[in-house]
């Protein structure tokens, strides 16, 4: 760009004083005035120009050129500098053009007679004054799309170079059968050509269109290549022609690792000698007197270096021959009607055809269309070295290889080269030792992917140098920048040749990177803070078995006991006489039933605490009751006794959460992911309608629940008092789980199944040794230690093994307390009970013999009675009691045994 913010036009004409007062210097030498057309910003075009001018300039013979700066699209402009150039009496004109303007620049030549010299690109038709310093670049490229044996391809060309090439590769293509989609991307806006390019490049994906011509200018291609990095997934399997001069012109870098094949053309062989000699001169040129001579020059410099070349040799010819070229009447006026042509004209016109030179650019030579002739052009290809030169090509040789290689982008072994091997901080994957300071290179970190990248090294038979990510990220691709960040950008742009960590194979990763086999798998998992311990209960013992099962033991109890009642009063084989002892006479005829309904309810209970009765059934159908109610009370008492050891010696804590169903259906806890990683973007790509929904909350939480670092998560975890959880790979989980404080703890199962791969570009010859070096590793239980080593070897937590293990302890008083309650409030009910018995027996007792009393009182009574406490030894004659007092007794005989208790003789 011009500098200071002066005029582009006052900017020439200072920067040409250097070489007006070097021709001046010539003892008055004869000149020749030519003009000059420079678009704005070629700087190193102009450069190269005023270079020219001092380098072919002779005592005896030297060119004044007249510089004029202007837009080369505006067909106004270019006809106000063509006719103020011709004005000023010039022979000739070098300049610019473009689709806009070549026709007015042809035009003028034509009816003026005014040769016009150019580097742009080759003007369609016959133009007998415009001379083409760039050679046609049509035979070249079928010959280099011949060679490649391509049969189906895309075509990008740009409109403002003309149509004459694409009209020769569709012409070719109808003869030879080709599939040839053409597209134009030089009407592409500047403020949307970014959206443009990646929509055109997801397009050609859906039509599986991998063989792509760029036939555009060298910034176009920048911009184009630049969007094909970004978007990351046009490289591996992708070959690129780029139908210009300049290959080595742009910057192929980003380029030079992602997997694709590139070839092109150069017009500029550096290799050779007259080239390398100017190549030296150039860079010692200062950049601020020479604009653009920082950087190696580009091949329209080097046209346009050539051009000046052959326009001193022409005019030096006519010079020589004392041909007169003055100029005379109105031959200054170019719109003058009717115009009025240079009678010299066609005389400059011819020399300068007949001119043949060595230049920058090769053999330099025209037909007589002006048109190059006999050139040669070198034909290259991307390597992971650079470019290199595969071939060359000539009118009459055709396509010559020099170098074969059907595969272009192989590439060479890395047993000299020191492999970067990119990684991130991650415990307990790669962490800094503790005295980090005192060690230099690899030695520095410790840890799991530090061991697998030394294992794989060695097997591989590499150098290799850890180097940690430069943003601290896994990798992911920016929603709208496409960019790649982290240590897969690392790997796509070509800053590391390898990533050892923990990095999650995926399908958009696969995409634009290659992955090997699994080294470790794992899955998405939820961390919670661990929560506080719970005290037994006072009731724990009860534990075992759920409410509903006690209740219906209950249940189960009543009911058996009523049935039990029941089958007794119906079976006959219940009923029984009492036996009097010492063979006396019964006192009833009666029969009893020793299963009442406290009598059954005592069976059941002495059944059920397996300590027996003292009555048992006597009829089939009680018994059959019994045994099934043993039965049922075995099994339930075997499974109590079984669970109650488990549930009084282990301290169980329990978890506010289980699952992702647990934390999807509250709100309470918040949950997030680490940002920039495979585990945020399951969630959102998930379909799953419970992922979506955690999803929907995470993208729309505030504050964000998202975190930038693993610790950073695991911090909040631990800090949030059980409000937040934290989802994460597993491995990672089970690590930090082992980590003191210990105070995080995995829940529930993986919420998917994935694994961690060991990444390398696409194309990288890396790729088959890792891929076997794992496998291997796998096959001899290497990487099984290595997880051993670093999770459990070292655990800080006691014995771990993936899964949090419940310490067993002695049992402690506030375990059995329930136990001590029942039994001093069963002893308390006992003693009341048993008061109650006493007061309501004294009471019955006592109003027995009130009622005795009465009856012995009364006069038709007092003679049997008395009788009968006379004579103790007339036994028999107790029967002579009324009727009336025998049910009394029978009831109060019935009413004594329901408590278990023998009826007392009276």
């Amino acid at each position: 760009m011009w500098r200071r913010g002066r005029s582009p036009n006052t900017t020439m004409e200072l920067l040409f004083v250097v070489t007006l007062l070097w021709s001046e210097a010539l003892c008055g030498s004869p000149s020749v005035q030519i003009g000059g057309l420079f678009p704005r910003g070629a700087d190193q075009e102009y450069s190269a120009f005023r270079v020219g001018m001092v380098q072919f300039g002779m005592a005896d013979f030297r060119l004044t050129p007249h510089i004029d700066n202007l837009e080369v699209a505006n067909s106004f402009a270019v006809t106000n500098c063509f006719c103020s150039q011709f004005s000023r009496g010039v022979y000739a004109i070098f300049g610019f053009y473009d689709k806009k303007s070549v026709n007015t620049i042809t035009s003028f030549c034509e009816t003026l007679h005014v040769s016009f010299i150019t580097p742009s690109f080759p003007a369609e038709g016959m133009n007998q004054f415009v001379l083409q310093m760039r050679p046609d670049i049509k035979g070249p490229l079928v010959s280099l799309v011949e060679y490649y044996k391509w049969e189906k391809f895309a075509y990008l060309y740009d409109s403002d170079r003309g149509l004459s090439t694409l009209q020769v590769i569709l012409d070719t293509a109808a003869e030879k059968k080709w599939v040839v989609t053409a597209i134009n991307v030089g009407n592409l806006k500047d403020e949307r050509k970014d959206e443009a390019y990646r929509s055109l490049f997801q397009d050609l994906e859906i039509r599986k269109e991998r063989r792509i011509i760029l036939d555009c200018e060298q910034d176009k291609v920048r911009d184009i290549m630049e969007q094909v990095i970004t978007i990351g997934r046009h490289v591996k399997g992708y070959h690129y022609i780029i139908a210009n001069l300049g290959f080595v012109d742009g910057d192929l870098s980003k380029i030079q690792y992602g997997g694709a094949n590139v070839s092109g053309f150069q017009i500029v062989d550096f290799d050779d000698p007259v080239v390398a000699k100017f190549d030296q001169r150039w860079e010692a040129l200062e950049e601020k007197e020479y604009p653009g001579a920082d950087i190696r020059i580009r091949y329209t410099s080097a046209l346009t270096y050539d051009a000046v070349h052959v326009m001193t040799e022409a005019f030096r010819f006519l010079h020589k021959q004392r041909i007169d070229m003055s100029r005379r009447g109105n031959s200054g006026d170019c719109l003058a009607n009717p115009a009025v042509p240079w009678a010299q004209g066609v005389e400059i016109e011819r020399a300068l055809k007949q001119v043949r030179v060595d230049g920058l650019t090769g053999n330099i030579q025209f037909d007589q269309y002006g048109k190059r002739i006999n050139y040669s052009v070198t034909v290259m290809e991307l390597k992971n070295s650079g470019p290199v030169k595969i071939g060359y090509w000539n009118e009459v040789d055709k396509m010559v290889v020099t170098k074969s290689d059907l595969y272009p982008n192989d590439t060479m072994g890395m047993e000299n080269k020191t492999v970067i091997v990119s990684t991130i901080l991650e415990a307990p994957y790669v962490m800094l030792k503790k005295n980090s300071e005192l060690f230099q290179d690899n030695d520095r970190y410790e840890g799991y992917c530090v061991d697998l990248a030394a294992e794989i090294a060695k097997h591989c038979g590499i150098r290799y140098q850890l180097r940690i990510v430069g943003d601290g990220k896994y990798g992911a691709r920016d929603a709208e920048t496409k960019i790649w960040n982290g240590m897969v950008g690392e790997l796509v742009y070509g800053k590391a040749d390898i990533a050892v960590a923990p990095l999650t194979i995926t399908l958009v990763r696969e995409e634009v990177i290659d992955f090997s086999k699994p080294f470790m798998s794992l899955g998405i998992s939820i961390m919670i803070k661990k929560p506080q311990k719970s005290k037994p209960g006072v009731f724990s013992f009860l534990d075992p078995l759920a409410y509903e099962i006690w209740m219906c033991i209950v249940f189960a109890y009543i009911g058996v006991s009523v049935v039990l009642f029941l089958v007794s009063r119906f079976s006959p084989y219940e009923w029984t006489l009492e036996e009097p002892e010492d063979g006396a006479m019964p006192l009833t005829t009666e029969s009893t039933n020793e299963f009442g309904i406290f009598n059954s309810l005592w069976f059941s209970l002495g059944a059920f605490m397996r300590q027996g009765c003292d009555i048992s059934p006597r009829s089939l159908s009680g018994r059959i009751v019994g045994g099934v109610w043993w039965f049922f009370t075995l099994i339930i008492i075997s499974s109590y006794t079984a669970n109650l050891a488990a549930f009084l010696t282990v301290e169980r804590m329990v978890s506010p959460i289980e699952s992702a169903e647990d934390l999807a259906k509250q709100s309470e806890i918040c949950y997030g992911t680490l940002d920039s990683g495979s585990t945020k973007e399951f969630f959102r790509r998930s379909k799953i309608a419970l992922f979506d929904k955690m999803w929907q909350y995470m993208k729309s939480a505030e504050p964000s629940v998202f975190v930038k670092k693993t610790s950073e998560g695991v911090l909040r975890v631990r800090k949030s008092k059980g409000k937040y959880a934290y989802l994460l790979e597993s491995t990672m989980n089970e690590y930090i789980e082992q980590r003191k404080p210990c105070d995080t703890m995995k829940v529930g199962g993986n919420l998917d199944s994935k694994g961690y791969g060991i990444a390398t570009p696409k194309g990288s010859p890396l790729r088959n040794a890792v891929n076997l070096a794992v496998l291997k590793l796998n096959e001899q239980g290497l990487l099984d230690k290595l997880k051993n080593k670093w999770w459990y070897d070292k655990g800080e937590c006691g014995s771990g093994g993936g899964e949090s293990k419940e310490k067993t302890s002695a049992l402690s008083l506030s375990n059995v307390a329930g136990v001590f309650y029942i039994l001093v409030g069963g002893l308390g009910l006992a003693m009341m009970v048993a008061l109650v018995e006493f007061c309501y027996k004294s009471r019955a007792e006592a109003k027995k013999m009130k009622v005795a009393a009465n009856t012995l009182s009364s006069p038709q009574h007092t003679g049997n009675y008395t009788h009968t406490l006379s004579s103790p030894q007339h036994a028999p004659n107790f029967n002579v009691l009324s009727p009336s007092h025998q049910p009394n007794y029978a009831t109060y005989k019935e009413g004594y045994n329901v408590y278990g208790i023998e009826s007392v003789k009276i």
